[in-house]
């Protein structure tokens, strides 16, 4: 290769950390040859994301790259610094006064994108309408709060219903970017849908499904002026012609860059790789109860056991990640790294129980997945369907583009499994454990254990800090055994950048632009 990877330690990540054309927009053709930009001399950033984002609704999807185009145009009330220490964002100053409040200063002069000012109100409509609306999918990030109180314009007080320790960690992330409730409240929710502000550097110009979201510099910003006029995502499931339109310029950066292209995007004139570990654990979601095949912890254990992870990354990934039993990874508050690095493969076993379960002769189930969302999705799920089969477990793939996906993920109507991608931008195990306690397994699990359920519900208000990472340690040794969840990997990011740009990769795998510049 002409350069070796970026391999990006954790505390060079961490140290970033802060929390088709359109008729309008020309991105083809921003290069003048192949994948090199450095003759650019636009100020347009285009982005060749491996799916469409899902909404403009902050408060109702739970999606990475959704979240990693918001942070563009949506600023919350705290982000997160170096060492995973908390910095000011639109609130200036915080304290603790007690276990159940938390006074925040507000920045003033703040503008919202329509002009509007940024004040306490809008600080409590965001914030309450998240914690009070259970159909949203954020919700459960959120319903600690029992109210917003408005002491002045310019500073309020979050009241929790118990100890929140983990309030900053929900306050530094998606679901909390600030909404402005003068807009909404006078518009209605399907304007603000259609036209969405917030308070970010950049505001927005259109979506167009499917293909992109455009973006233009905000020049009232209240922080430093943006660095670039336009940004443009653009939704390109397939992983060749993601490839192909960096290499021939139509983007500047590109998401999934699939192990078979690294050569050649290594040695292609004016491109280069950049890769990071990151957040994002890979796993397959299952049925614990009612009439589901894998309702029987043995068919759970057979479906694990009989998954090979380390060949998965090895033969599709050229071993780019880490196999897991958890999906709290290290990084993470409560991580319980006993169980970062190993898998359990034991297809003879596998058959065992199976035979021990009733389905000596197979049994058949459905693994629906998503097609172009992850680096080798596609390719994952068709290796696990004939490790599977090996055991005699018949799988039924349900491929399905990512709107597809997501309808059926909000609605929880998938069959036996499903596959999918947690990422954890709150850096604690709360959220990435949240999904199963029982109140959120109910009908995409079903997952209920009591003794999960007291550790996760303890560690929740537990304002001591050892005994809460014990807590979380002891719980997700239990969840590996019970298996709601069969981890897979933790997935490494692989990057497609111009050498036009200067970008490092983030293991919240975010993409603020102003990260990002022209050298």
């Amino acid at each position: 290769m002409k350069k070796a990877l970026s391999f990006l330690a954790m505390a060079v990540l961490m140290f970033t950390l802060v929390a088709c054309n359109s008729d309008s927009t020309s991105t083809e053709g921003s290069s003048s040859n192949g994948g090199d930009t450095a003759a650019k001399d636009d100020k347009t950033l285009v982005i060749g994301m491996g799916s469409d984002m899902t909404t403009f609704d902050i408060h109702d999807h739970n999606n990475t790259s959704t979240e990693a185009i918001h942070i563009n145009m949506f600023n919350y009330l705290v982000k997160t610094g170096e060492n995973g220490d908390f910095l000011p964002d639109l609130a200036e100053s915080w304290e603790n006064v007690d276990e159940t409040t938390w006074s925040f200063k507000l920045r003033e002069g703040v503008k919202f994108h329509n002009g509007e000012d940024f004040t306490a109100e809008d600080v409590k409509f965001t914030l309450e309408r998240v914690a009070n609306d259970n159909t949203v999918l954020e919700h459960g990030n959120y319903k600690q709060i029992k109210e917003v109180k408005i002491v002045s314009d310019y500073e309020i007080e979050i009241i929790t219903y118990g100890a929140e320790p983990a309030m900053l960690n929900r306050l530094s992330r998606l679901g909390s970017g600030m909404l402005p409730s003068e807009y909404i409240e006078t518009e209605g929710w399907e304007t603000f849908l259609a036209n969405p502000i917030g308070t970010g550097p950049y505001k927005f110009v259109e979506w167009k499904k499917d293909d992109r979201v455009v973006l233009e510099a905000n020049p009232d910003y209240f922080g430093v002026k943006a660095k670039w006029e336009e940004l443009v995502f653009r939704a390109i499931p397939e992983d060749s012609t993601r490839v192909s339109e960096f290499l021939t310029g139509g983007v500047d950066i590109a998401v999934n860059i699939p192990p078979t292209d690294w050569s050649r995007i290594e040695e292609n004139e004016g491109t280069s790789l950049a890769e990071s570990p990151t957040q994002r654990v890979m796993m397959l979601v299952l049925r614990t109860a009612g009439d589901f095949p894998t309702a029987d912890p043995k068919v759970r254990e057979a479906i694990d056991l009989a998954i090979d992870k380390q060949a998965i990354l090895d033969s599709l990934m050229e071993g780019s990640g880490t196999v897991t039993r958890t999906r709290v990874t290290p990084g993470n508050t409560g991580a319980n790294e006993d169980l970062y690095g190993t898998s359990l493969y034991d297809p003879e076993k596998a058959k065992e129980l199976l035979k021990e379960a009733g389905y000596e002769s197979g049994l058949e189930l459905t693994l629906s997945a998503p097609n172009g969302r992850y680096l080798k999705d596609k390719e994952s799920v068709e290796l696990m369907q004939a490790m599977l089969s090996e055991v005699g477990i018949n799988v039924k793939l349900d491929l399905l583009e990512w709107s597809s996906f997501s309808e059926k993920y909000a609605s929880k109507s998938f069959s036996d499994m499903f596959l999918i991608g947690y990422g954890n931008s709150m850096f604690d195990a709360a959220l990435a454990l949240e999904r199963l306690r029982e109140e959120q397994a109910a009908g995409e699990t079903d997952y209920s254990n009591p003794k999960v359920e007291e550790l996760l519900t303890a560690a929740m208000t537990n304002m001591n800090p050892e005994e809460r990472i014990e807590q979380y340690k002891e719980a997700q040794a239990i969840i590996a055994e019970d298996r709601p969840q069969i981890y897979l990997y933790q997935l490494d990011s692989i990057y497609g950048v111009s050498d036009s740009i200067s970008f490092q990769p983030r293991l919240d795998e975010m993409i603020p632009a102003d990260e990002i510049t022209l050298k």
